[in-house]
């Protein structure tokens, strides 16, 4: 009797579990992409755009040896990415610079960097 209760129950148990997450994890990124549509000019697929955007650069900057993805805020308007934060050096602003201008989909890059040791 165990043995077919096991048999039965386990299998339910985690095909309502599997079941379960995707609809959580799609509510929650449902209400959150509703939320920036809504309150942004932007259409979803620019948004979408600028997201990818901002990764790029982020990513690059992770790479990089000078520059900091830690230290640096990118944010990212129709492609127009916008760079704030603190680095070490004037070289590492103009590196920052060429690296973000240097991804795709960057139209320009607004460097607001301040140097702080």
């Amino acid at each position: 009797m165990k043995k077919l209760l096991y048999a039965v129950f386990l299998p339910l148990l985690a095909l309502g579990i599997a079941g379960c997450a995707p609809a959580l994890i799609g509510a929650g990124a449902g209400a959150a992409g509703g939320y920036y549509v809504g309150k942004d000019e932007r259409s979803a697929g620019e948004i979408a755009s600028d997201a990818t955007v901002t990764g790029r650069v982020n990513t690059a900057f992770s790479r990089d040896d000078v520059v900091s993805a830690w230290d640096i805020n990118v944010d990212t308007f129709r492609g127009h990415v916008t760079l704030e934060g603190s680095v070490p050096s004037e070289d590492a602003i103009d590196r920052a610079v060429r690296i973000a201008s240097a991804q795709k989909g960057v139209e320009s890059v607004d460097a607001r960097l301040e140097v702080a040791p």
